[in-house]
């Protein structure tokens, strides 16, 4: 343990005696790690922050769907009623059917894309309520022209978010026009990076699906597409396969793949894959820095055996064996990786941290933006660091260990 310490003795004695070019021997590694450590930081980051996004839209949601073009195998509202009644884990169940049209007030003409909703609407309205409620039980069930707004689009159309208690003409692009009363006003997303609109982009109403008998003259009983909503927590693909069995047994067609599905859960496994797979590569092409920094660390410890073969010389007269020549110099090229490693890991995280600061600045949608610094990554950095270093200097060490003495004190 003492010959271990008196080679690390000398080896910091012989970087400090070399100090700027220790340091630009170092230089290849710092940039290699701070390179990987910031890109994967950064990509741990915006995983957590899109995931986050996700969380509040749609979080427990699963959208279950039919591509039968005959209507045969259509979900019913008695199909709704058996889901709820007899699957456990699912909190709502909602289907929306939508149109476009247009309307007209004090500010102007506006495009608008209306929604209708089941009852159950609230549970999957990912932003909550600034004012108001939302349409109930009863005023669906009597297909009450009631709508709500986003807060945006409140302001666009009456310059204010008072709007409880007004009315919307509606004028559809086919069927009959209804006027809406406003019963609610939706929260707008903040700093969200899936929330907002543009000036000209339609305006959103969301009002009970029933209300569609009044505009299109006949009533909405079988939909290609609905969505459930499990309960925190739930197991959501034991809920989606007792609901496709639920319907392919309520329509007869077992083992037909009738009845399609997808789920948060699946949407969210498709965007980490993505994620960690661009990280993955970027961080690989960064990383080959550190192959270029061995080579420079390679580099320069062949000059330092040239610089001291008279000093090897001497060692070699004195006694010293093979070994410990070469284990001086091994420890030499593993404390510079080591040290540019350590340096590197601090530069990347820094400049995580500083590029996350640019970006939510920049972009006030990012601003729960923040780098994830993973330990495993900083250790598994830092050995590769080192194993770089010992890697690279097993070549200068040996050729340095395998001089003759005599040799070596005829060199100047």
């Amino acid at each position: 343990m003492s010959q271990f310490l008196e080679y690390l003795k000398m080896a910091v004695s012989n970087i400090k005696a070399n100090k700027v070019r220790s340091f630009l021997t170092m230089l290849g590694i710092i940039i290699g790690i701070a390179s990987v450590i910031l890109i994967m930081s950064l990509g741990n980051g915006m995983q957590a922050v899109i995931s986050g996004e996700l969380e509040g839209i749609a979080s427990g949601q699963i959208a279950l769907y039919t591509y039968d073009s005959t209507g045969t195998y259509y979900i019913t509202n008695d199909d709704i009623d058996a889901i709820v009644e007899e699957v456990d884990g699912i909190m709502a169940v909602n289907v929306y059917q939508g149109f476009e049209g247009s309307t007209v007030t004090r500010k102007g003409e506006f495009s608008v894309n209306g929604s209708g909703q089941m009852a159950s609407y609230q549970y999957f309205s990912n932003t909550g309520l600034l004012k108001g409620r939302y349409f109930n039980e009863k005023e669906y069930l009597a297909g009450t022209p009631v709508c709500l707004i986003g807060e945006a689009d409140a302001i666009r159309l009456f310059g204010s978010t008072d709007v409880i208690g007004m009315t919307i003409d509606m004028t559809p692009n086919w069927g009959n026009s209804v006027s809406f009363t406003i019963v609610g006003v939706e929260k707008e997303p903040e700093n969200s990076m899936f929330g907002g609109g543009y000036d000209n982009t339609p305006v959103s109403l969301y009002f009970p699906m029933t209300v569609l008998t009044q505009i299109y003259g006949w009533e909405m009983d079988d939909y290609y597409q609905i969505y459930l909503l499990a309960e925190k927590g739930a197991d959501t693909a034991s809920i989606t396969s007792q609901v496709v069995s639920l319907l392919e047994r309520r329509h007869q067609c077992f083992g037909e793949n009738i009845y399609q599905y997808e789920s948060f859960n699946d949407i969210m496994s498709n965007i980490n894959t993505v994620i960690n797979a661009v990280t993955m590569i970027i961080s690989l092409v960064a990383a080959i820095s550190l192959i270029v920094g061995g080579i420079g660390v390679m580099n320069i410890m062949l000059v330092s055996v040239t610089e001291r073969t008279r000093e090897i010389g001497i060692r070699k007269a004195l006694g010293a064996k093979t070994k410990s020549i070469m284990m001086q110099f091994l420890s030499e090229s593993a404390i510079i990786t080591m040290i540019g490693g350590l340096i590197g890991i601090l530069l990347g995280i820094g400049g995580a941290g500083l590029v996350a600061k640019i970006i939510a600045m920049a972009s006030p949608e990012f601003a729960s933006f923040r780098p994830s610094v993973d330990i495993a990554t900083v250790l598994l950095t830092t050995m590769f660091s080192s194993a770089i270093g010992l890697f690279f200097g097993i070549y200068p060490a040996k050729k340095a260990a395998k001089l003759s003495p005599i040799e070596a004190l005829r060199r100047n």
